[in-house]
């Protein structure tokens, strides 16, 4: 089965859909906050011709997905499917960010819920690599079910934590928090 990388997801909070070329000027509005990159290794990410780079690599990922608040179509984040691995039965979740009204965790937390969701009709097991100073984002995806699994080197060579969801786990969890998924039939 083909595993799309780019598909449109709607919640109740918020929408995911492809980046495209134009998202540029509201998504940096959102990512030029210096306080969102502060645990990330790229802190200088919120600089313009920094994040010019990032939101390059995004594109030629062909897998980031931009995420819009649900009551008024405003940009409020992005994420990016990466390295979708057949055999293992794999995919990355990661680049997540988020502008700082709406953290807090109900934001990302449907944004994750969307993406393992529709992950999970792929893939058996979804992995995250974080930072070891970034203590938000373990935090955040220990809160979904995320599982520490050991460390690695992330696409740049800095050592990373892997974080594991398994999709029995991703059902365990969103089912005993939420009390039913947002995403279709498993």
């Amino acid at each position: 089965m083909f595993f799309d990388l780019q598909p449109v997801l709607n919640g109740v909070l918020l929408g995911l859909r492809p980046l495209r070329r134009e998202d540029f000027h509201d998504l940096y509005a959102v990512a030029s906050d210096p306080l969102i990159w502060e645990q990330h290794p790229i802190k200088e990410r919120h600089q313009e011709e920094v994040f010019k780079v990032f939101f390059r690599e995004a594109l030629e990922s062909g897998g980031a997905l931009i995420a819009t608040d649900a009551k008024n179509g405003q940009v409020i984040g992005s994420s990016r499917f990466h390295g979708y691995d057949k055999e293992k039965s794999e995919i990355e979740i990661g680049w997540t960010f988020m502008a700082r009204s709406h953290w807090g965790g109900v934001y990302n937390r449907e944004m994750k819920q969307l993406m393992l969701g529709h992950a999970f009709r792929f893939v058996t097991s979804v992995i995250f690599l974080i930072g070891p100073q970034n203590l938000r984002s373990q935090r955040a995806v220990e809160k979904i079910g995320g599982v520490r699994v050991g460390s690695r080197p992330d696409g740049g060579g800095r050592d990373s934590f892997v974080y594991r969801i398994t999709a029995s786990i991703f059902r365990e969890t969103f089912e005993q928090t939420s009390g039913e998924l947002i995403i279709g039939n498993w």
